[in-house]
């Protein structure tokens, strides 16, 4: 092993690795001072501790995403308990569909605020319905919880929201195995719930014609101007620096098909922007 000829290639990913660790000079220093006695066993233990000290986040980081995912969970939990209880549904499997991602989502608050516990420190912050603005400051006026299309219509928001907030989230937490693999767990479930909700705004009366389960491009699905953040982004076509566009062994790929591939991550700022409104 090599490793520093591993340390250059970090460095063409990341040229700011050795901003992370300590100037270049002390780092080869280090590793040029384990001598030729030091077992071979050793050098990738040290290696990955080094990048964890480059790239691992502490525990004050991972209770901030968390509790920003609590937020999010309790608006969404608040929204489908409020949902779930009106009797605007054109059928029973609508009202048991929404229902069922109610008890979803209330499960997703239980795990996060155990795992915000587990972290020790000041107990999670605790929401109830009055934390949240249904109006969306006066946008949505009050037909939230009284017109169908409208409520289903938040619920794509919200879902389609979800989905890129947890891949946004997923680097933060990559430090503990197990949270992390909870909120890959928790964001596929979102991504059930958006592709559900597009089916029953598509098959409602009225609904929007053609509306696919998975987001294309940055296209909006129908819902108003104001909800654009969601989905800006969604057009890219080039993942890992690659562009999946074009022809491949006689298959042509669109920029349709190539955005519809991948979900794009939303940052912390990002997802503030779209649910500010929906909070009191």
């Amino acid at each position: 092993m090599n490793i520093f000829n591993i340390l250059k290639e970090v460095e063409k990913v990341d040229p700011e690795v050795f901003d992370r660790l300590d100037p270049r000079r002390e780092v080869f220093k280090h590793f040029g001072g384990f001598g030729k006695k030091l077992v071979a066993a050793a050098i990738p233990l040290a290696f990955g501790s080094m990048l964890n000290k480059a790239y691992g986040q502490n525990t004050t980081s991972i209770r901030d995403v968390l509790e920003f995912a609590l937020k999010l969970e309790n608006l969404e939990y608040y929204f489908y308990k409020r949902a779930a209880d009106t009797n605007i549904f054109p059928s029973a499997a609508g009202k048991t569909a929404f229902g069922v991602i109610r008890d979803h989502e209330e499960d997703h608050v239980n795990f996060l605020r155990q795992a915000i516990t587990g972290l020790g420190g000041a107990a999670p912050t605790t929401y109830t319905d009055a934390n949240f603005d249904w109006t969306a400051k006066g946008l949505l006026g009050n037909a939230t919880f009284t017109d169908y299309g409208t409520m289903l219509a938040v619920a794509q928001a919200f879902e389609d929201t979800g989905v890129r907030a947890y891949k946004g989230a997923a680097p933060a937490l990559i430090s503990n195995d197990t949270v992390l693999q909870a909120a890959l767990q928790i964001h596929s479930v979102e991504a059930r719930h958006a592709a559900h909700l597009r089916r029953m705004r598509r098959d409602m009366a009225n609904g929007v014609a053609n509306l696919k389960p998975w987001i294309t491009m940055k296209d909006r699905g129908g819902l108003p101007p104001e909800f654009q953040g969601i989905y800006d982004g969604e057009d890219n076509i080039s993942q890992g620096g690659v562009t999946i566009t074009g022809t491949f062994g006689g298959i042509t790929i669109d920029a349709n098909a190539a955005s519809e591939a991948f979900d794009e991550p939303l940052t912390v700022a990002q997802v503030n922007t779209i649910v500010t409104p929906f909070i009191a």
